[in-house]
């Protein structure tokens, strides 16, 4: 697949000219106005390489690149312009973090010497993201798991909550959607703290002890000090330490904190798990969100409106029972896969992807499995 490259001029010629020479080898859009290139940005770009004139109306090359990286922060930015100077050059790089400054005329060699160094540092970026997330998410999936066995209730809470969590953070069109799925995982690593039954009370809605209560608020400042530990996991530590607070302030941590000013992952935990519980309890999904609608204070109003949509995209579900060989990406568990002895190898609600299912053809070759398999099957 082409690398994408967007170029920015007011001059219609030259963006004719440079998309010739670069769409043998490029992906190429073109933007005479820098204003409406900024505003054509979302999660879904990926632009590798974004060349920009220096002179332009509105705003100059320097800071249309500013605002870019904002917007697209892995992209590598570029400056090719007739108007050089020393001070514009060192603007460039310290203002707009310029990878390069080149001057026109520009011979194509030159050109695209540079243009292939650009698509290596973008290639470099994303590539120690990836791995980045990558790590940790395997990281987290294994003691997400961990915490499956020792209360293996948490593991299919955690199961449907990254699903919900998954939505609210698209619809939010957040950038770092795996941050979001992360403190969704971790969300539950308190309440190994709890005393025995107090999950359940919880989820029935039964009045909790003074020591339960208390422990049951504390929990997610226990994860969030453990997880905070963790390189890079602040933010998401963060989250994970809201997701009890309401949007009105109520909730623990009692710091006054409110609105907008509680982190956006914290506000999603708190409606998807609260959602959770309620369909757990009431098994029926507008019975949960009704709920949600009598203390609506407590949620963010958006992420309220969000989650009704969302409410609609499930019903698109139905129920059926299909073998191993017809298992597929995006369908999810209505119950557990059992092992032919009856161990519990894959929980119910669980969203299933190329890894899980080849786990699933794994277990069984090796142990047997039940079969037909129930899932939710997206209609």
């Amino acid at each position: 697949m082409k690398h994408k490259i967007l170029l920015v001029d007011d001059e219609p010629m030259v963006l004719s000219s440079l998309k010739r020479q670069m769409r043998s080898s490029y992906d190429v859009y073109t933007e005479s106005d820098p204003l409406k290139a900024l505003s054509s940005i979302d999660s879904k770009s990926h632009f590798s390489v974004v060349i920009s004139d220096y002179k332009m109306p509105q705003m100059n090359g320097i800071e249309f690149l500013k605002k870019f990286k904002k917007l697209s922060p892995e992209t590598t930015r570029m400056i090719l312009t007739g108007y050089a100077d020393l001070d514009n050059a060192i603007a460039a790089v310290n203002h707009g973090h310029v990878f390069r400054f080149l001057t026109k005329p520009c011979d194509v060699d030159n050109l695209f010497n540079n243009l292939k160094e650009a698509v290596n540092q973008y290639e470099l970026v994303t590539g120690k993201r990836i791995l980045l997330e990558q790590t940790l998410k395997g990281s987290v999936e294994l003691l997400t798991e961990i915490t499956s066995l020792v209360n293996p209730e948490i593991g299919e809470i955690l199961n449907r909550v990254r699903r919900y969590v998954k939505y609210l953070a698209q619809k939010k069109n957040v950038k770092d959607l795996w941050r979001y799925d992360i403190a969704a995982m971790l969300s539950q690593l308190g309440v190994l703290i709890l005393p025995e039954g107090t999950l359940a009370a919880v989820a029935a809605g039964e009045e909790l002890t003074a020591e339960q209560q208390q422990l049951f608020e504390m929990h997610p400042v226990v994860a969030q000090s453990l997880i905070a530990k963790l390189p890079r996991l602040k933010s998401i530590a963060e989250m994970i330490a809201y997701q009890l607070k309401g949007f009105d302030g109520s909730g623990s941590p009692f710091d006054g904190v409110e609105g907008e000013n509680i982190p956006l992952g914290g506000r999603i935990l708190r409606i998807a798990l609260d959602y959770d519980r309620y369909l757990e309890r009431y098994g029926n999904p507008s019975h949960a969100f009704s709920h949600l609608e009598e203390q609506s204070e407590a949620y963010d109003p958006e992420l309220l409106y969000y989650l009704e949509g969302m409410l609609g995209v499930e019903a698109h579900y139905k129920v059926a029972d299909v073998s191993l060989n017809e298992l597929r990406p995006r369908m999810i568990l209505y119950d557990d896969i059992l092992s032919h002895d009856g161990a519990k190898l894959l929980r119910k609600s669980l969203e299933l992807n190329k890894d899980k299912i080849d786990r699933v053809r794994m277990f069984a070759d090796k142990v047997g499995i039940v079969e037909p398999i129930s899932v939710l099957v997206p209609s």
